[in-house]
């Protein structure tokens, strides 16, 4: 019999209110089912954020310096047991266990770098105003942050997030993706294990429709953090400008990469592969369109394609493995919908395109690294989301018309541009409309919030309060002249 895992609110482990469970699988071999966990509705939502909103108050009067301490606990504590965690991630998301070992290790590191960020000084204060009265400005959090975590990150992300809310002294009600609960679960008791009081994080499993949604509207959330797909973040967007909610959201945005005739070919092609194939085109901001100079287009593709089709796919914990499964069925079906309508469009498969079925691949989720050849910038794939190990390629006559193709779709999260002309680089990062350009360099693949690494990652979690005070000096009327 599987494990059986509960919600955690207001410091105690319990069972969903209506009964129901669901299971996590093992992408690559659905017989393996690490845990049952609870299928949540909005009767735990509702009891998870009124628990969470009762202990806001108590714990941002807890001291700043008091807080870092026991997330700099739990950061030591995420170092010390990142073989373990690492293991238990490439098992629920499939992803290989080197790749896991890397975000176990981020997952430490973001919450050691996060720790200590509500022990800064609050910022500058305005001035002071007419002589008499005193004006200070002090930055608060917000109350309770509403956490929503995707698979593709199923430990760093939630690091980030709950490392940067609880610094900023917030309480926060946890929903991981129902792909990877079991993440999220342990992410949960390594922090109270730490130290964190009991009910100040909140933990629901559930899917997005039945837990996810219901938290999102909930009155008592007063921040929303999503991580995850385009379609769901402008739901959760408009969701939340409706009821007048902050949001801190990472939603979609796939990478594209640029690939000119003076860049070295060698370093392109190794940052192609990873930026499109990583843990199996899963992560935020994979390479989907790749656009090549059309004088290095035609050598460039050749290369791709047979270095594509000769990825070992399979359990991300053999070592030999260089592509693991996709995350569930449904994304499975997806990725194969995917391809089928780039070659209805007109786009050529050049490898891949199918869904394994033989071996050990029989008993997961495995899709054939897929490149698609000869796109159009108007073509649905070239233009939409998708979390799958593919690739469409698409050319341009010059940098400039490279960078208008990568501009004319939905703006790119995140862009690689590989040419040795630095100069004429860096004019066209510039021109470039993605939040992150990387030089000679594939886009990054890590799974941190965006803004977590930032001048002031607490911010999205706070809100500034100005105090004023009249102390008894002259007539506002009479202190100007």
């Amino acid at each position: 019999m599987p494990d059986e895992f509960k919600n955690y609110v207001d410091g105690k482990w319990v069972a969903a209110a209506s009964g129901a469970t669901f299971p996590s699988l093992n992408p690559a071999n659905k017989g393996d089912v690490l845990g049952v966990f609870p299928r949540s509705d909005h009767r735990d939502v509702d009891r998870a954020a009124e628990s969470a909103h009762g202990h806001a108050d108590r714990w941002r009067l807890v001291a700043p310096r008091r807080r870092a301490a026991i997330l700099h606990r739990a950061a030591d504590l995420l170092r010390e047991r990142r073989a373990d965690l690492a293991l238990l991630v490439t098992r629920e998301t499939g992803t290989l266990l080197r790749e896991a070992e890397g975000e176990a290790q981020e997952a430490g590191d973001l919450v050691a770098d996060l720790a200590g960020e509500g022990t800064r000084p609050a910022g500058p204060l305005p001035p002071a105003g007419p002589p008499g009265r005193l004006a200070v400005r002090v930055c608060v959090p917000v109350g309770v942050v509403a956490a929503i975590t995707p698979s593709s990150g199923p430990l760093a992300v939630p690091a980030g997030i709950l490392a940067a809310a609880l610094a900023a002294g917030n309480a926060v009600v946890l929903k991981p993706s129902e792909d990877a609960p079991l993440a999220g679960t342990r992410l949960v008791e390594i922090l109270l294990e730490a130290g964190l009081p009991p009910g100040v994080v909140s933990l629901v499993h559930g899917t997005g429709e039945e837990a996810g949604a219901p938290l999102v509207r909930h009155p008592n959330a007063a921040l929303v953090a999503f991580h995850g797909s385009a379609a769901v973040g402008r739901e959760v967007a408009i969701a939340c400008a409706a009821e007048g909610k902050r949001t801190a959201l990472a939603a979609g945005g796939a990478g594209a990469l640029l690939v000119m005739d003076d860049a070295d070919l060698d370093l392109a092609l190794e940052g192609a592969l990873r930026g499109a194939f990583a843990a199996a085109g899963q992560r935020r901001a994979a390479v989907r369109r790749l656009i090549l100079h059309k004088k290095i287009a035609r050598e460039f593709t050749e290369r791709l394609a047979a270095r594509a089709a000769a990825l070992r796919v399979g359990d991300g914990m053999a070592p030999a493995t260089e592509m693991g499964p996709l995350v569930n069925e449904a994304r499975l079906k997806r990725m194969h919908a995917f391809t089928r309508l780039g070659v209805k469009e007109g786009a050529r498969l050049l490898c891949g395109g199918e869904v394994v079925r033989e071996g050990e691949c029989k008993r997961g989720f495995f899709y054939l690294p897929t490149v698609l050849g000869e796109a159009r910038p108007a073509m649905r794939i070239a233009q939409e989301e998708i979390l799958g190990p593919a690739v469409c390629i698409l050319t341009a006559p010059d940098l400039e018309g490279a960078v208008a193709v990568a501009n004319g779709a939905r703006p790119p999260l995140v862009v690689g541009l590989y040419a040795r002309d630095l100069s004429r680089a860096f004019q066209a990062a510039q021109e470039l409309r993605a939040g992150h350009v990387t030089l000679n360099a594939p886009p990054p693949g890590g799974a941190a919030h965006p803004g977590l690494r930032a001048t002031d990652p607490v911010a999205p979690f706070t809100e500034w309060r100005t105090m004023a005070a009249d102390l008894g000096g002259r007539p506002v009327e009479d202190a100007g002249a």
